[in-house]
């Protein structure tokens, strides 16, 4: 399969030793799935950091969020209540948890290459419906506001929430705009036929898939209209589930949008506004950086900023 992606040589950008942990006891196990968008001229990464405490020898600890502050979960790797067998998330006594507790940091550069990461501008999970921290941010820019759309973890489950702001200091939190198992949620930066889109990402277990779908809203908070307008393929890179990967970008051809999977590969298909009629122009991810068991350790380019300047659309 071809690769079409032309890959800055000094990648990775950044590692999760060039970022402080946010709590004294913590440590960065990796970064990832960054939004990316522009402002007052420069570039900025809303990065993914997902942190856990420093591993004892016969033990497992993780960190969740209580009454907004970080509580340390510790149990005996012997205690036959655990199941500690995936990396990603543990099960004591029938309750599933996270292995890291994750939240979003600034990181800013003048050039898209150098990036001062901002330890002090992080935002973290805040109530009952993100106290498994929040993850993997769309930026986008609608008239003169920011919005990020993220995924917020909790026993609960979870879901699609939403924050906005318009100088990334103060931000105004919309709570969960769509109810789980939903993510990978991404605006159109401008209405269409007078209504507001987004693409997310529902999770079937029994019937359907993991699969795109599409809706429509008044409001940015309220949606409806659901229609699926993107089905992973059988045999195919991207069999096991797809998800918009950034705020679509407007060509003279539609709609084009940046989709990943779960296996650390792009790809982009165009949406014609509102009809389910897409064409796969695939990328393919390289694993150079796949160093770490829970999670590649890698910055997923969730951009749409960046790379907009540098996309050839090819009709057939």
């Amino acid at each position: 399969m071809a690769d079409m992606a032309k890959r800055f040589p000094q990648n990775p950008l950044l590692k999760p030793k060039d970022l402080l942990p946010s709590h004294e006891g913590l440590t960065v196990e990796c970064i990832l799935n960054p939004g990316v968008f522009e402002f007052q001229g420069k570039t900025w990464l809303l990065i993914r950091v997902a942190e856990r405490p420093l591993q004892k020898p016969g033990l497992v600890s993780f960190p969740i969020m209580e009454n907004g502050r970080i509580k340390i979960l510790e149990f005996s790797m012997d205690d036959p209540a655990l199941d500690a067998s995936d990396p990603r998330s543990v099960t004591y006594d029938g309750r599933g948890y996270l292995t890291t507790l994750s939240h979003l940091r600034l990181a800013s550069s003048d050039n898209g290459i150098d990036f001062e990461i901002h330890n002090d501008k992080n935002i973290f999970g805040l109530g009952d419906l993100e106290n498994f921290g929040i993850e993997d941010c769309r930026v986008t820019l609608i008239d003169d506001a920011f919005y990020l759309t993220y995924t917020a973890v909790s026993d609960n489950g979870y879901g699609v929430g939403m924050i906005s702001t318009t100088d990334w200091s103060d931000y105004h939190r919309h709570g969960i705009i769509i109810s789980g198992p939903n993510k990978d949620c991404a605006f159109f930066n401008e209405q269409i036929n007078g209504k507001y889109h987004c693409l997310h990402r529902p999770s079937m277990t029994i019937v359907g898939g993991n699969d795109i779908w599409l809706a429509q809203s008044n409001d940015l908070e309220h949606w409806g209209k659901h229609q699926c307008s993107g089905r992973t393929r059988n045999n195919m890179w991207d069999s096991v589930r797809i998800g918009a990967g950034a705020s679509q970008i407007q060509t003279d051809q539609g709609w084009l949008d940046i989709i990943n999977d779960c296996l650390g590969c792009f790809g982009a298909r165009v949406v014609r506004c509102q009809v389910n009629q897409c064409s796969y122009y695939t990328i393919n991810q390289a694993y150079e950086f796949n160093q770490s068991a829970l999670s590649p350790r890698r910055i997923g380019v969730m951009t749409r900023s960046v790379i907009k300047e540098n996309i050839c659309m090819k009709t057939h």
